[in-house]
């Protein structure tokens, strides 16, 4: 982000919150400054991964945006920051078993006994109901997944070449994830 106007460095954070809940963006960057540090390090000890934790700090300050108009200025800032870090994070691991599920339920169908030829049209059953699971998706949501979770784009990238916020690319992850899991747990009956 560009720094901040000195102008917002002398506001109190309740000015800059009221500021914010209007929509001003660089009384978001300021909030965002201010505490982007010590949510990372929060994260980072919950997760013990610095991409997560990255991850979920811009996920967490997405929210924030999105729903600024219901922040309440009668609570702890912080305390409201620190709690959404906190249900990233448990929503994180929660999607990890899920998908350790997956992993598990793959591995015991492709096991040592199996030949290479085996392997190989498990591998191509893998991908078609990846494959099938992303035909799912509306044109945009579809292209947004592909190019953050295929072509391994940042969702920063993505905003850029797409010409959409950041907030929308990851409003389209989020709702893609969702519908490709889904598909993938029916498609392989797990559960």
């Amino acid at each position: 982000m560009t720094k901040v106007s000195d102008n917002y460095l002398i506001l109190t954070e309740n000015e800059l919150i009221k500021l914010l809940k209007i929509g001003d963006k660089r009384a978001f960057e300021q909030l965002y400054h201010n505490y982007k540090v010590r949510i990372y390090g929060n994260l980072f000890k919950m997760v013990k991964s610095g991409d997560v934790a990255e991850e979920l700090l811009q996920e967490l300050f997405v929210k924030i945006w999105i729903g600024k108009e219901n922040i309440d200025l009668d609570k702890s800032f912080k305390a409201y920051l620190f709690k959404i870090a906190e249900n990233l994070a448990y929503d994180f691991f929660r999607k990890a078993a899920i998908n350790k599920k997956m992993e598990t339920y793959l591995v015991s169908v492709v096991t040592p006994s199996t030949s290479p030829i085996e392997q190989h049209i498990y591998y191509k059953e893998g991908n078609y109901v990846l494959a099938k699971a992303i035909e799912q998706l509306p044109p945009k949501r579809k292209q947004v997944y592909v190019l953050c979770k295929i072509e391994g784009k940042s969702y920063e990238e993505v905003s850029r070449l797409l010409g959409v916020s950041i907030s929308t690319v990851n409003e389209h992850i989020v709702k893609a994830s969702r519908v490709v899991r889904k598909y993938f747990l029916l498609s392989t009956n797990i559960s």
